[in-house]
């Protein structure tokens, strides 16, 4: 067909879909206009007007089937149809509204949960980076745990030495990069504010290909060993919130570790760091990090993250090959001073890999990721059981509508019609419903991103209506309308119509055999609901175990207290320790019962510095010996305090008092050699669970600790964290303290956290499944009585025939009751007998989750199965009262 005839057929053919009415009157005029010239001909042929009319007629071949031909040929007869079944459905949901208002709702409900569990994933799991090119990024990390040396923000991976030895050496990427992250202070004295800032090389930039949307960014050049204070960037965000969006901000200078900073450019708004849920303020080169810390060339020293763009004939497989490869002659040429022969022969057994990184990186991955896909899994069962409750309800309104289908087919309509009309009405439930779940979405999804940022743990993720959030919902509502409107649609086309005008037994309403696929629906409903119900049931025991768990402290009225000043990060080592030493001895000139230091919480060696009070702060009970005093300083003799827990694993159950313990030697911390002087009680340290290796080898559930003064710390840090025990609100405390420290530095920023706070936020994924699962769980059951209900009145209603018959002959109503609820007791067990091993099997994948009970708990499956018996009781108990109640009379005249 050419371009000249398309130019008429597809306009003709749009508006014959769309304004079919003005087409028709087109047609009609046309054919009369032949009509009327034929009529013509005919009478000047000599034939009379009548004569002459139904001639030209009889030549055209009926009027009626001259415009079904037209029709025909202008190909719309499929689109017409469905125009038509949209209207016809629409009216058919407006003279049912309870159906349609509960259909709609149940299926925004499920859509919307689905789609906002979708978007948390897409988020942190799916997205790639707003980068050129991100499926070519990689990263260069040691394969396996890193337990060397300390370890500066989320992304610590290598040192600079490493990174500078890999740069040089490896031959599988084009270009390379490597970035750490840090916490600034922008501002002088008190007005200053935290930052969230990165540390890049000069390649950073210009190999993710991120075009600045002012001025420049940063470059080679600025990344230059020993720079010092020189060029920064900002981010979009930093620059609308603290400079207001000004279009001069190029040139500005930034206060940054109380040195000058130059504003060069802006990143653009689509940009917002490498790892996500997190987004950066300000960037820094490298070069300038001795700034922040002398440290930051030391081989123990981790901070970086290594990344690159591969080569375009390399895979991540050929590159990880060759990193490992290179790997034993990095890591002989970075040996930190320092280590015994043990830690350097496990330095030595670091290998290297290559791991895709266009996706970023992300501690939410990490923490999240098992979860969100579990949530995932449990949202899709509760819109598989409501649609397996809407195809009951379908298949019900088919029933009811059994004569009008029988009609329908006796005049003429075809089954596939009577299928495509009653999937268009399904469609258009589940379009509705579609359109109700994109903002159900978008508050959901909001809802649990506030959910999980917390203090400690802060989250930036922006969720937005985008085609990726579109295409999902459009999908699964897609997907929901064929299972809930599939089987009722093939269920119709199968209608009799002479048994249903005849109003026979064997019509839709009245077949037993019909039913079976409805019990067969139940049963499956029954089945899933058991599965939610007993995961709920699982997490939210998993949630109270943890909350109840003994700590081993009392964390109520303690607050600890955080300092934030980068400036003296680079004192030198007796510098820090007076610090320190000033800072907490003005800390105690408040009037609080008792304070406390802690060592930074940062080292994962299970081996804490801390001040003199610090088991007196936390309600910690010394065992045995005696408590740290002032007098145990880096003057005199290294002295210990251990838990319990280390007493069972490192001493064998010898006396602990007055036992040496020898510490291996590692960078910044010799061997050295401590006295025990005391004996605590065991408390968790990082962690409610506690890392299942720790525990073990204390044979118990709290992991070995050590405990050494502060003061004796030979790599001490210039602020430790400082708990506070006080009945005084935190708003007295925090002026207290801060009139204090002001007083020592006035730069210093504090901040001030509960530790009933901090604990109840380290719970707060367990809160999160368990409270979704509970929700779940209760819509489920919900579902499940809806649908009991159903099926167990319609297959009350289906043998009223032979209820009456039997209340003739002498049944007891207690009798037909009976009779009733077999039904409820066939699928009610039925489905038990199936859920049960299902839910078994899905915790067992999920057993990482759980705490303090498996998968197989017995209370837990006795519970689940009861509380599902219960409410199916609930349901099947009124249509079972209803049965019993009907007049045999009443009922056989029916029949």
């Amino acid at each position: 067909m050419g371009f000249d005839r398309w130019r008429y057929v597809l306009p003709l053919r749009l508006r014959s879909l769309f304004r079919s009415n003005s087409v028709d009157r087109e047609l009609d005029d046309e054919l009369q206009f032949h009509i009327e010239r034929q009529i013509e001909l005919n009478v000047a042929r000599g034939m009379n007007p009548a004569e002459a009319r139904h001639a030209a007629i009889r030549a055209m071949g009926g009027v009626e089937q001259q415009k079904e031909a037209c029709r025909d040929q202008r190909r719309v007869q499929l689109g017409d149809n469905v125009i038509r079944d949209t209207g016809y459905g629409l009216r058919l949901l407006r003279r049912t509204p309870i159906f349609t208002a509960v259909a709609i709702l149940s299926l925004a409900l499920g859509i919307g949960a689905n789609a906002a569990i979708f978007q948390l994933i897409d988020r942190i799991r799916l997205r790639s980076l707003a980068i050129a090119n991100p499926h070519e990024l990689a990263e260069v990390r040691a394969n396996g745990p890193q337990a060397f040396g300390s370890y500066d923000g989320v992304n610590s991976k290598a040192t600079y030495p490493l990174w500078e030895l890999i740069h040089a050496h490896q031959t599988a990427f084009s270009a390379m990069f490597a970035w750490g992250d840090a916490e600034f202070l922008v501002g002088r004295g008190r007005e200053a504010r935290k930052a969230r800032g990165l540390w890049v090389t000069g390649d950073f930039f210009p190999v993710l290909g991120i075009v600045p949307e002012r001025g420049r960014l940063l470059g080679p050049d600025d990344d230059r060993r020993g720079c010092g204070a020189g060029s920064a960037v900002v981010s979009h965000a930093f620059w609308q919130a603290y400079f207001g969006g000004r279009e001069s901000v190029t040139g500005s200078t930034l206060t940054l570790l109380n040195q000058p900073f130059t504003i060069v450019g802006v990143t653009p708004a689509s940009f917002t760091g490498l790892e996500v849920g997190q987004t950066f303020d300000i960037a820094l080169p490298v070069c300038s990090a001795s700034l922040w810390d002398s440290r930051v060339d030391q081989r123990d020293r981790w901070w970086l993250t290594i990344m690159g763009r591969l080569k375009r004939d390399w895979t991540i497989a050929r590159a990880d090959q060759h990193l490992r490869t290179l790997s034993p002659g990095f890591l002989d040429a970075t040996i930190p001073p320092g280590y015994d022969a043990g830690l350097i022969d496990e330095y030595r057994r670091l290998r290297f890999g290559v791991f895709p990184a266009g996706r970023g990186v992300s501690r939410l991955r990490e923490e999240h990721g098992t979860s969100l896909s579990l949530l995932l899994g449990l949202t899709g069962l509760v819109l598989l059981i409501t649609c397996g409750n809407l195809a009951t309800l379908m298949l019900a309104r088919a029933s009811a509508r059994e004569r009008e289908i029988a009609v329908r087919v006796a005049i003429g309509a075809s089954r596939a019609r009577l299928v495509s009309q009653t999937l268009i009405e399904s469609l258009l439930v589940a379009s509705a419903g579609a359109a109700l779940a994109v903002p159900v979405a978008l508050l959901s999804g909001r809802t649990l991103v506030a959910f999980l940022d917390t203090s400690t743990s802060p989250i930036n993720l922006t969720l937005t209506m985008d085609w990726r959030l579109v295409t999902f919902v459009g999908a699964i509502a897609t997907l929901a309308a064929v299972l809930f409107g599939l089987v009722p649609a093939l269920r119709v086309s199968m209608v009799d119509p002479i048994a249903a005008l005849r109003g026979a037994s064997r019509g839709l309403t009245l077949d037993r055999h019909r039913a079976r696929f409805q019990r067969g629906l139940v049963v499956a409903q029954i089945a899933v609901s058991l599965v939610l119900i007993f995961s709920a049931l699982l997490f939210m025991q998993t949630f109270r175990n943890l909350a109840a768990v003994d700590i081993g402290f009392e964390p109520d009225r303690a607050i600890a207290v955080y300092f934030l000043d980068l400036a003296s990060q680079n004192l030198p080592v007796e510098q820090k320790a007076a610090f320190q030493e000033q800072l907490t001895g003005e800390i105690r000139s408040v009037p609080f019962r008792v304070t406390g230091v802690a060592g930074d919480k940062r080292k994962a060696s299970r081996f804490a510095y801390v001040s003199p009070g610090y088991f007196d702060t936390l309600k910690v009970p010394i065992r045995s010996g005696r408590d740290f005093a002032a007098l145990d300083n880096a003057r005199s003799r290294r002295v210990m305090l251990v838990n319990e827990s280390f007493v069972r694993s490192h001493l064998g159950g010898l006396s602990p008092l007055g036992a040496t313990i020898r510490t291996i030697a590692e960078a910044g911390f010799p061997e050295t050699t401590y006295e025990i002087i005391g004996v605590v009680g065991d408390t968790k340290y990082a962690d409610l669970r506690e890392e299942d290796c720790w525990c073990d080898m204390a044979g118990g559930s709290m992991a070995p600790i050590a405990y050494v003064p502060i003061a004796q710390n030979p790599s001490p840090y210039a602020w430790a964290p400082v708990i506070v025990r006080s009945s005084t609100r935190l708003a007295g405390i925090a002026s207290a303290i801060g009139q204090r420290v002001a007083r020592l530095n006035p730069a210093i920023v504090i901040q001030f956290v509960e530790l009933k706070t901090e604990i109840r936020e380290r719970l707060i994924r367990e809160r999160m499944i368990a409270w979704i699962a509970a929700a779940f769980g209760i819509l489920a059951m919900t579902l499940v009585a809806v649908g009991l209900y159903g099926i167990i009145a319609y297959l009350a209603v289906s043998r009223r025939n032979e209820i009456g018959i039997r209340l003739a002959l002498g049944s007891t109503r207690a009798q037909i009751a009976g009779l009733v609820l077999r039904d409820h007791l066939w699928l009610m067990t039925t489905g038990v007998a199936i859920g049960l091993p299902l839910a078994v099997a899905a915790m067992r994948g999920a057993r990482a989750l759980l705490f303090g009970l498996t998968p197989t708990d017995v209370p837990t499956v006795v519970g689940a199965s009861c509380l599902l018996a219960s409410t199916g009781v609930v349901a099947a108990a009124l249509p079972a009262w209803h049965a019993a109640r009907i007049r045999p009379d009443v009922a056989l005249r029916c029949d």
